[in-house]
């Protein structure tokens, strides 16, 4: 693995990681009510649609970046719909 492809990972990792504390917030708090749901859609459309276009390039930070990504909105996302 070259030097680029690491800085890739750790910078997907690191944006990734963001999420963690809304996830648990919200789980912990069992509300979601100050999360806007069209945000969370739209970003997970991005997201997975990021996952897509790794794929198709080849690019193996994309793609785990965003799928660790799809993963933590996806959650909150549905903590906006069960807690909402």
């Amino acid at each position: 693995m070259n030097l680029i492809t690491v800085i890739g990972l750790l910078a997907g990792g690191l944006t990734t990681i963001a999420f963690l504390p809304q996830v648990l917030k919200t789980w912990k708090s069992k509300s979601a009510k100050d999360i806007s749901l069209g945000m969370f859609f739209t970003f997970c459309t991005g997201v997975f649609l990021w996952i897509i276009y790794g794929f198709c390039v080849n690019d193996l930070p994309v793609v785990v970046a965003n799928i660790m990504t799809f993963i933590f909105a996806s959650t909150i996302l549905y903590f906006k719909f069960k807690y909402g």
